[in-house]
C-alpha cells in the first residue's frame, strides 16, 4: 500500500493480536439510532485488525483502507463510532449477537453469509490470487493439487481452495491470520497461499527480498465484493447504504482510494453489483 503500509508487513505478525480502538464511545442496540433528545448514539463497530492495507494496528491504533472509509460513511451519516479489534473468528458471532453494531473487515459478501446476516452495498472490489515463491511451478488453482496450501480460517480464500481440493483435505492448511499463512510459506510450511488480491499484491510489491510472486486465476477465482455485516434486520443497513452511495458520489471514496492502492476505483462496477 501506499504511505500507510510502509511500516512493514513483519510488525503486524507480532502485534496483530493486540487490541486497539478509535474513536470513543459506548455500546448501544442498534435498533435505537439516536437517544430521547434525538442525538444518534455511538457506534460499535468490530473489525479484525490484522489485515493490511484495511485494517492493521500502527503503534496500537487501528489504521487502514477500511477505517478511512468507514470514517467518511460515519461523518456523512452523523455518527460517532468506536472500532474494536475483536479478532475474524469472534467478529461474526458479535455481529450476531448485536455486542458491536456492524462489522467492518474487508469482508467478502457470500450466499452463506447473507443467509446468517445482512450487509450494505458492496464497497470494494476483490479477487482471490495465489501467492508463491518465485520458480514455483504453480501456476493456476488446479496446480495446487497435491500442494501445501496456506489460507486464512473462515475465509473465502479457504472456501475457494477448498472447492478444489476438497473440504477435508490435510494439504489445506488453516491459519488465524494471513500474515501468519505468510508467514508460514516463508518457512517452508506450506506452498503456496491464497488471499485477496491486494494483500497479496502489496506484500509482494514492499518485500522484494523474500522473492514471492502472485497467479491470477479468474477462471476460478471470481470477483468478491467487500461489504458492512449487520445483524438481520438491523435498522442501521438503509441508513449506512445511503451514506455509502454518497461517499461514492462524492468523490471522497476515490480520494481514499487512490491514496492507498495508487490508481483510481472503479466505482461504477460497485453500483452495478449493488444492483445484482
Amino acid at each position: 500500500m501506499k504511505g500507510k503500509f510502509l511500516f512493514g508487513f513483519a510488525i503486524l505478525f507480532v502485534i496483530g493480536f493486540l487490541s486497539a480502538c478509535g474513536t470513543g464511545g459506548d455500546n448501544n442496540d442498534d435498533s435505537q439510532n439516536a437517544d430521547g433528545n434525538g442525538q444518534k448514539e455511538t457506534l460499535i463497530i468490530g473489525t479484525d485488525a490484522a489485515f493490511a492495507p484495511f485494517e492493521y494496528l500502527d503503534k496500537g491504533e487501528i489504521v487502514g483502507f477500511d477505517v478511512d472509509f468507514i470514517d467518511a460513511v460515519m461523518t456523512e451519516a452523523g455518527y460517532d463510532y468506536e472500532i474494536k479489534n475483536v479478532g475474524w473468528d469472534p467478529l461474526f458471532p458479535s455481529v450476531e449477537n448485536g455486542d458491536v453494531d456492524f462489522g467492518l473487515s474487508a469482508i467478502s459478501i457470500t450466499d452463506d453469509r447473507m443467509e446468517t446476516y445482512d450487509f450494505s452495498v458492496p464497497y470494494f472490489e476483490s479477487r482471490l490470487l495465489i501467492m508463491v515463491p518465485e520458480g514455483s511451478n504453480i501456476q493456476s488453482a488446479e496446480d495446487l493439487e497435491g500442494k501445501l496450501v496456506g489460507v486464512q480460517n473462515g475465509t473465502t480464500g479457504q472456501t475457494a481452495v477448498e472447492k478444489i481440493l476438497g473440504e477435508n483435505n490435510e494439504n489445506i492448511k488453516k491459519y488465524e491470520t494471513t500474515a501468519v499463512a505468510i508467514m508460514a510459506m516463508q518457512n517452508g510450511d506450506v506452498e503456496a497461499v491464497v488471499t485477496d488480491n491486494t494483500v497479496a499484491e502489496e506484500y509482494v510489491s514492499n518485500n522484494p527480498n523474500e522473492k514471492f510472486e502472485v497467479i491470477e486465476d479468474p477462471e476460478n477465482f471470481a470477483p468478491e465484493y467487500y461489504g458492512l455485516m449487520f445483524k438481520k434486520g438491523s435498522d442501521l443497513k438503509a441508513e449506512l447504504d445511503e451514506a455509502i452511495n454518497a461517499v461514492l458520489d462524492s468523490g471522497k471514496y476515490a480520494e481514499i482510494y487512490e491514496e492507498y492502492f495508487g490508481y483510481e476505483p472503479d466505482v461504477e462496477a460497485l453500483k452495478e453489483a449493488a444492483q445484482e
